[in-house]
C-alpha cells in the first residue's frame, strides 16, 4: 500500500507540473509518450511486438501525433495517418507467416484510437483560452476519481458482482456509488472553481452532474476494456511503469474513454456560463 501511495504521490506531482505547464510544449510532449507507453504495452499484451518494423511505426506515429493535433494542419494528419495505415498494412507483408491478420487488426486499431483519444487532452486545453486547463484536470480527476469512489463504495457495500469474469473485485454497488460520487465531485469542483478562480463566470450544475455521471460510466467501460484484453492476453498487469499500479494501460484505460468524450461534448455544449 505505502508503495502505491508513493507512486501515486510521484505522479500527481507530475501531472500538476504538465498542466501548469500546458500552454508550452509540456503537455504534447507528456502525452506523446504516454501514448507510447500504452501501444507498446498493447502490442506486447497481444504479441505484435514481434513485428519490429510494425512496432516501430506505431510507436513513431503514437510520439507524433499530439504534436500534429495542435500544431498541424487537417490535411497533413490525415496525410500522416493514412500513410501509417499503408505502413502497418505493408509491415503485415514482412511477418504474415507469423502474424494472424487478427492481430493485423489490432496493431492498426491500436495506435489510431489510443493516440487519437490521448490527444484529446491537448485538444481540451485549447478549447477554450480561460478554461483549458481546467477542463483537463477536471477530465483526469473525473476519470480517477469514479474508479476511487467505486472501490471503496464496492468494498463496504458491494454484494452483487458487476462483471465477475471480467473484474470479480468490481460490483453493481461500487459501480453505483462510483457514478453518484462522480457526479457529485463534477458540482463541487466546479462549484469551488467559480467560487473562488472565476468568480465572474456561472455553471450549469445540471450539465456538470450530467457529465460527472457519464464519465463515470465510460471510464468503468474503459476500465473493463482493459481488463478484459488483459485477461484474453493471459497478463495480470500491463507493465511495471508505476511501482504498485501496474503500466500506463492499467492507471489510464478510464481515460482513453472519457477524455475524447470530454471534448466531444464541450466542443458543443458549454459548461460554464
Amino acid at each position: 500500500m505505502l508503495t502505491r501511495i508513493i507512486s501515486a504521490v510521484v505522479a500527481a506531482a507530475i501531472g500538476i507540473t504538465v498542466i501548469i505547464f500546458a500552454d508550452t510544449a509540456a503537455l504534447p510532449a507528456a502525452v506523446a509518450l504516454l501514448s507510447m507507453l500504452g501501444v507498446y504495452e498493447l502490442y506486447r499484451a497481444a504479441g505484435c511486438h514481434e513485428n519490429k518494423f510494425m512496432t516501430a511505426i506505431a510507436l513513431a506515429f503514437s510520439g507524433v501525433y499530439p504534436f500534429l493535433v495542435l500544431y498541424g494542419s487537417e490535411h497533413i494528419i490525415l496525410l500522416v495517418t493514412t500513410a501509417v495505415i499503408m505502413a502497418l498494412f505493408a509491415s503485415y507483408l514482412l511477418y504474415y507467416k507469423k502474424m494472424s491478420f487478427e492481430k493485423l487488426s489490432f496493431a492498426v486499431m491500436v495506435p489510431l484510437l489510443l493516440s487519437l483519444s490521448m490527444a484529446s487532452l491537448c485538444k481540451l486545453n485549447v478549447l477554450t483560452e480561460k478554461h483549458g486547463k481546467v477542463l483537463l484536470l477536471l477530465t483526469l480527476c473525473g476519470a480517477w476519481t469514479a474508479d476511487s469512489a467505486a472501490y471503496f463504495t464496492g468494498t463496504f457495500l458491494g454484494k452483487h458482482k458487476l462483471c465477475p469474469e471480467i473484474s470479480p473485485k468490481k460490483t453493481v454497488e461500487g459501480f453505483i456509488g462510483g457514478v453518484i460520487f462522480d457526479g457529485l465531485f463534477f458540482v463541487i469542483f466546479n462549484l469551488v472553481y467559480v467560487s473562488f478562480f472565476a468568480k465572474e463566470c456561472g455553471v450549469n450544475y445540471f450539465v456538470s452532474f450530467f457529465l460527472g455521471m457519464i464519465c463515470a460510466g465510460l471510464g468503468t467501460l474503459g476500465d473493463l476494456t482493459a481488463s478484459l484484453i488483459k485477461r484474453q492476453c493471459g497478463i495480470k498487469d500491463y507493465g511495471k511503469i508505476m511501482p504498485g499500479h501496474g503500466g500506463f494501460m492499467d492507471r489510464f484505460d478510464s481515460v482513453l474513454f472519457v477524455a475524447p468524450f470530454m471534448y466531444a461534448y464541450l466542443s458543443v455544449m458549454d459548461m460554464y456560463v
